[in-house]
């Protein structure tokens, strides 16, 4: 493998000519995120990461030494190495460290293993990208590119409603239960990430929408299923499939109502939960009741957001300040 991969296509293809996965390696890897699971309570997409990226550096060792519970530093450092060499990103490299030191600390905790040897790696150094937030004007474009005649676009409509409205993201919106929606109330019932449950109140716009979503689009997506409070947890938005959408598959929908819409291609469902926090904060949001909102576990993670105002607001002046 002397070749340099440098696109996710050829990275992807790099990855699936490893060997495969041994059983002894299988097993430790399950081993560790069963039990990272019920000591965190780690989302799945977390812990779906954290698998893949194990068992990559599993199926590269191929039962070098030990398997990967043997691995020492020097291991590490050249699979590190190698795929920087193969164009895997600081960032995603950065998240492979964060497995293999979950993964190294429980060996430690739990099967006497007496070293550590993620304890002198760095983590590669990240470039700090601000999020990609819509203008105003721009939200209400892609708001109103759903055809909302069509029991599709209806569905549609709501969706990129409660995103926007409720700053939700995509799988919180994807995996939305009919019983986790109060309309008397007028909140969302939400699961985050690592399991947290949060409410998330409804603007007058959202609870529109989604009355008239659940009142003359679901029971036709459902062909018979249950729509009502009784339907427990069912998703509430369904395809035509009469089955919960897909990330991959609102994803595609954002892309292709935002090019109906004249917007920049880069829109993404996660760029409509940074523009609800984004506007918010110019606003006047306070940036605790933000955190909130968003599901964040810490408030450093929020106060990004502010960084994006002060942008916003720099360019804001530039362009109509006569001294700008």
């Amino acid at each position: 493998m002397s070749s340099t991969a440098t696109t996710p296509a050829e990275r992807r293809a790099l990855a699936v000519a490893l060997p495969a996965l041994r059983d002894d390696d299988r097993r430790d890897i399950e081993g560790f995120l069963d039990a990272f699971w019920a000591e965190h309570g780690i989302a799945r997409q977390t812990a779906d990461a954290y698998r893949r990226d194990l068992e990559g550096f599993a199926r590269w060792r191929d039962g070098r030494d030990g398997g990967i519970a043997q691995a020492d530093r020097a291991a590490l450092f050249e699979h590190l190495a190698w795929r920087t060499r193969h164009g895997w990103s600081p960032r995603s490299n950065a998240r492979l460290l964060s497995a293999l030191r979950a993964f190294f600390a429980h060996r430690q905790r739990r099967h006497g293993r007496t070293d550590d040897p993620t304890a002198l790696l760095d983590p590669p150094k990240l470039p700090r990208s601000l999020p990609k937030a819509l203008g105003e004007s721009e939200i209400e474009a892609l708001l109103a590119a759903p055809d909302i005649d069509d029991t599709e676009g209806l569905r549609d409509r709501t969706m990129l409603e409660l995103m926007y409205a409720c700053g939700l993201r995509v799988s919180e919106l994807v995996e939305l239960p009919t019983n986790g929606v109060n309309l008397r109330q007028g909140v969302l019932r939400v699961t985050g990430k690592g399991e947290r449950t949060r409410l998330v109140p409804l603007g007058e716009e959202a609870q529109h929408w989604l009355q008239r979503y659940i009142a003359d689009a679901r029971p036709l997506l459902a062909d018979g299923k249950p729509t009502s409070a009784t339907a427990g947890d069912t998703p509430l938005f369904l395809t035509r499939h009469r089955v919960a959408m897909s990330r991959q598959h609102f994803w595609s929908l954002v892309k292709r109502y935002a090019g109906a819409a004249g917007i920049d291609a880069r829109v993404s469902p996660h760029g409509l939960r940074h523009s609800f926090a984004t506007h918010l904060l110019n606003h006047g949001a306070d940036l605790r009741a933000l955190q909130m909102l968003l599901g964040h576990s810490s408030l450093s993670t929020t106060q990004i957001y502010t960084l994006v105002a002060r942008e916003q607001l720099k360019r804001l002046h530039a362009t109509h300040h006569p001294r700008g």
